[in-house]
């Protein structure tokens, strides 16, 4: 089993350096990729509303030999559910799915700044994490203004910020900001997913200096950047491949020379204007 470091969060809380990604993974199927991951030493399991697979993940958590205390759970609040009410209403939709007495990290899925209710479910989080419901709160997608709204309207920061974060899009002035003011960030897509990420010869090159895959290299960079990035697969031998990658370490001129690939968003993602029900 392969043990993944942990950072502390703002809160307290002790999180994954490297976590798993279960988007599309459900059925029969998906429980037993889960089970694997689990069993390779992932910790840090992310789901959400909308991937579908809520109810996979419990019986994923339930069924492992490992203790559920060492496990965190992530879930996200729809856009269809914002709102103070409305949020609570999803949380316990979504503790009902998972089967869970409690779900270790909440996010916000997505901002969407034309409804504005994102605040009030915010709120609303905070309020369950207090009542014990929800252990860290946080937010995905976010700016660095909706950050601070969120915050001086509540009294309280975002553990987490989940954001499209990978070589060809690294977020540096976000990850800054993140920095500055004790947030965690979070990398969706960290490999950037149907793109030529993985064939790029700056990462093989790197990958080639410390014997790696080109996989483990870029994983490798968003670690050292302070990111936790979140791979899924369903292969065993890959999920094994993406957390083995805190044995080797990245100098500055290769952390730079990944990063000077950025581009921008590989797709349609701003949270200014994207929005998702």
């Amino acid at each position: 089993m392969l043990t993944i470091p942990t950072v502390p969060l703002a809160d307290g809380t002790a999180f994954p350096e490297l976590g798993f990604g279960t988007y599309k993974l459900d059925g029969d199927e998906g429980v037993a990729a889960i089970r694997s991951a689990i069993d390779i030493g992932y910790r840090l399991l992310d789901t959400a509303v909308n991937y579908g697979n809520e109810e996979e993940v419990g019986r994923a958590v339930r069924e492992s030999d490992v203790p559920r205390d060492e496990l965190l759970v992530t879930s996200k609040v729809p856009g269809r559910d914002h709102g103070f009410d409305e949020t609570r209403r999803s949380v316990d939709g979504s503790l009902e799915r998972l089967g869970l007495d409690r779900i270790d990290l909440h996010l916000i899925h997505w901002p969407n700044p034309s409804v504005d209710r994102y605040v009030d479910t915010f709120r609303a989080l905070v309020s369950l994490r207090d009542e014990g419901v929800l252990g860290s709160v946080g937010v995905s997608n976010f700016t660095e203004e909706m950050l601070l709204r969120v915050a001086d309207a509540t009294g309280v920061m975002p553990a987490v910020n989940q954001v499209e974060l990978h070589p060809y899009f690294p977020q540096a002035n976000l990850r800054a900001f993140h920095a500055e003011h004790g947030i965690r960030t979070e990398s969706w897509s960290p490999l950037a997913r149907r793109s030529e990420l993985l064939t790029e010869r700056v990462i093989a090159d790197v990958a080639g200096t410390h014997d790696v895959t080109p996989t483990q290299a870029v994983l490798r960079w968003h670690t050292q950047l302070g990111s936790t990035p979140i791979p899924k697969s369903s292969s065993a031998e890959r999920q094994r491949e993406n957390a083995d990658v805190f044995d080797f370490t990245l100098d500055e001129t290769e952390l730079r020379a990944i990063s000077s690939l950025a581009r921008g968003r590989l797709w349609d993602g701003d949270p200014e204007r994207h929005e998702e029900m």
